[in-house]
């Protein structure tokens, strides 16, 4: 293993590749910083491309700008509250609160860090162990991923926001808006209105920049105007100090090893790995209330599960031929058309091409790491911009990214209604992360679920049947339970110390 590991990096590091990486790695910060690409449309315009390079070479390009996509989506969270990418949706809960509070300097650092210890680790397992694990994944067919889908879905709930029933009210929400569409089974539309523009369903950047964008432009404009708007604190440094990296790497490596297990797993994808990795971190680290707030290991948790989950996702593509998400489809696809069949006989008839992928891999890691160091210090002055001025230069932004989906003017309708809809529910503490989740996840779950239904002629009971969708079924339960639950226990125990001091 180790003599080809050498060998791919005798490949990796030719100046060639090495300046094709550099070169993928700058796309990717960028286009995960500007909302409404994304890495997968972004790959699909660079299939004509990779045609004419060698093999190797083609999926170092692929694989960097993946890599760089993962890396940038954070930037646009922490510093304005709007995710560049879906995997970074939940980083705007504590890394926008950090930079209002002066410390986008450590948040973009962080991440940073995160990012490159998840996504190394992420590939020294893909390097060691990666056909073992991948092959345990496929114990997961539909019944599987449908419960772990509802367990994600579940995990969300019970832990954004005080009010369960809020947060189970905008799930729900979410996964109506991600009926709208043609569906799955009969090809019949559905919820369309008649407009053959909503026939292909609601994008989720359409939504996503809608509510977050729109409506942060819209409470900035009326906090100004109101004279409410709370000062931006000056950072009084840009980097990282040891004790704040010291008391995040716990959260790190966690966040790594949930989002590198759920990100394995065909469909799930990063944008699931980082919603449980972030809520299980919730129940499992020290003084969880401070998550939420501006505390540091909000950003290094979901940042390291979604760098992790992105190289995870790499496991069943190259071992068994099964893509993990969007991007990785679109990998798969750009193999196939290189003559390349990914599989279990990927690494023996084409191992030269596989260990050069991954030895720049690590490279990549390394590149995105020594390029965001010295970025940390400009990306954090754009908090010291009035808000006066950057709010209309982020519409602009916004208004741009939700026009190049589809040049529809639909899309800008559907993305003004959002804001609207995101400001009630911002004005009425409703949370917007788990409408956002459903809306991502509807579309997948209900493939799952129909084909469960399928498989089991029309029977309910094989999910309760398999072993492993009980098991986060009844998770799942729990989750939606436990803050109740928790509530209920606490009362017991003031009540039981209010009556052994009257005793």
């Amino acid at each position: 293993m180790f003599e080809h590991l050498l060998n791919g990096f005798a490949v990796a590091l030719q100046p060639v590749n090495l300046l094709i990486a550099l070169v993928g790695c700058l796309v990717g910060t960028l286009i995960g910083v500007l909302p409404g690409l994304g890495p997968t449309a972004t790959l699909a315009m660079l299939i004509p491309l990779v045609f004419s390079m060698p093999p190797a070479t083609a999926m170092i390009l692929l694989t960097s700008v993946y890599y760089g996509s993962m890396y940038g989506g954070s930037t646009t969270s922490i510093l304005v509250n709007i995710p560049g990418e879906s995997a970074s949706v939940i980083t705007c809960k504590d890394g926008n609160q950090m930079a209002r509070q002066g410390r986008a300097g450590p948040a973009l650092a962080i991440s940073a860090i995160g990012s490159f210890i998840a996504g190394t680790f992420a590939v020294l397992v893909l390097t060691m162990v990666g056909a073992p694990v991948a092959g345990y994944a496929l114990n997961f067919g539909p019944p599987e991923f449908f419960a772990l889908m509802i367990f994600g879905l579940c995990t969300v709930a019970s832990l954004t926001g005080s009010d369960v029933v809020k947060s189970v009210v905008t799930t729900c929400f979410g996964l109506m808006i991600a009926t709208v569409g043609i569906d799955l089974v009969s090809g019949a539309p559905r919820y369309t209105f008649g407009n053959p523009f909503l026939q292909d369903g609601i994008d989720f950047v359409v939504v996503a920049i809608g509510m977050f964008a729109f409506t942060e432009v819209v409470v900035t404009a009326m906090e100004v105007r109101a004279g409410t708007r709370a000062e931006i604190i000056k950072a009084q440094r840009i980097w990282l100090s040891w004790e704040e990296f010291k008391y995040s790497l716990a959260s790190i490596f966690r966040g790594t090893v949930f989002g590198f297990i759920v990100g394995m797993l065909p469909g799930a994808g990063a944008t699931l790995s980082t919603f449980i990795a972030y809520n299980l971190e919730k129940r499992i680290c020290k003084n969880p209330e401070r998550l939420g707030t501006g505390d540091i290991r909000g950003v290094a948790n979901p940042e390291s599960a979604n760098n992790a989950a992105s190289g995870a996702s790499l496991v069943p593509l190259l071992t068994l031929g099964i893509p993990g998400g969007g991007a990785t489809a679109v990998m798969l696809g750009a193999l196939m058309m290189l003559d390349i069949t990914p599989g279990p006989l990927l690494f023996e008839k084409h191992g030269a091409m596989v260990w050069a992928l991954i030895a720049s891999m690590y490279v990549g890691n390394a590149l995105l790491l020594i390029l965001n160091w010295p970025l940390v210090n400009v990306f954090a002055r754009v908090m010291s911009v009035p808000a006066k001025y950057l709010m209309p230069i982020v519409l602009v932004i916004s208004t741009i990214g939700v026009w190049s989906l589809s040049y529809s003017s639909v899309d800008l309708l559907l993305a003004a209604g959002a804001g609207l809809l995101g400001y009630y529910l911002r004005r009425n503490k409703y949370p917007i992360e788990p409408l956002i989740l459903g809306l991502i996840l509807g579309g997948r779950m209900e493939q799952a679920y129909r084909q469960a239904l399928i498989i089991s002629k029309g029977s309910n009971l094989i999910f309760f049947t398999k072993p492993i969708s009980l098991t986060l079924l009844v998770g799942a339960v729990l989750f939606l339970l436990l803050p109740t639950l928790l509530a209920k226990a606490k009362q017991f125990q003031a009540a039981r110390a209010l009556s052994g001091e009257a005793a």
